[in-house]
């Protein structure tokens, strides 16, 4: 690789990691900075694609890049960036490992990772993820520790241990998978209380819900369609009495079934 090349490259992501060291980072200038420099990491064969062998300062200027890009993605609020990123990542953690030093973000990123999974309900992925770390990284780094208790929780039907977990999350940019998957808690709940009772009251709700102010479960009842009756009260009498009427009538299929078993006798 000639020596101007690298320059370049480096040069590209000192302005990069400037921009993204400001605060606030101006995330769509960072975006603009992140896209020249995936370009230049292909064009100059920095990553691990090729059957060309980089050098160790290479190796690392392309993971700290792509780093980058993972808590860029999130920032954005963007999960397919996040995975995309997280893929060309992952070898530089794992294939690489002993060729270069251990970042200091690696285990945040792979924790963040396999929560994402969690998030969407990937647990098959999950479990493959796991397999590929250290047994010693489950049980004692925060950063694995988090999600794979989550796992467990979930595992056991423990919702209220995640609600409160969420207090207790080993990074800032773990948050965002987090509110994922509380808001999906949230909805199964709510499924089950329409499918399991004919009314509850309002503070019910925000109790099974685990809503910590009002409005938070107003704005989400409202995008269920409950609606709030005297005495604050949320009914689903109506929403089962049309499930019911959708239902086999299971009596009078029987009394049926009964006079075609006499006719048939007589017939015989």
């Amino acid at each position: 690789m000639a020596s101007s090349s690298l320059k370049e490259v480096v040069s590209m992501y000192q302005t990069l990691i400037k921009e993204w060291n400001k605060k606030p980072a101006d995330l769509e200038k960072c975006g603009k900075l992140m896209s020249g420099m995936k370009m230049a990491l292909i064009q100059f064969s920095f990553l691990p694609t090729t059957s060309n062998k980089p050098s160790q300062q290479e190796l690392l200027l392309a993971r700290d890049v792509l780093e980058i890009g993972v808590q860029w993605s999130i920032q954005m609020k963007d999960i397919p960036s996040f995975e995309r990123y997280m893929a060309m990542l992952k070898p530089y953690y794992l294939d690489y490992r002993g060729i270069i030093e251990d970042s200091a973000y690696m285990y945040q990123l792979l924790g963040l990772n396999l929560l994402s999974l969690l998030a969407q309900n990937r647990l098959a992925e999950f479990h493959t993820e796991l397999e590929l770390l250290p047994a010693k990284e489950l049980q004692y780094n925060v950063y694995i520790r988090h999600p794979v208790s989550l796992e467990q929780y979930l595992m056991e039907g423990s919702y209220n241990k995640v609600f409160v977990a969420r207090g207790n999350v080993p990074a800032e940019n773990y948050h965002f998978f987090m509110n994922i998957l509380l808001g999906t808690l949230r909805e199964e709940i709510a499924a089950c209380i329409e499918k399991s009772y004919r009314s509850i009251t309002f503070k019910e709700g925000m109790r099974m819900l685990y809503f910590e102010g009002e409005k938070s479960m107003k704005a989400f009842a409202d995008k269920r369609g409950w609606v709030l009756k005297p005495q604050n009260i949320y009914t689903f009498e109506d929403d089962n009495k049309k499930e019911t009427s959708l239902e086999i009538p299971s009596h009078k299929m029987t009394q049926h079934m009964l006079e075609y078993a006499k006719e048939l006798e007589r017939i015989v």
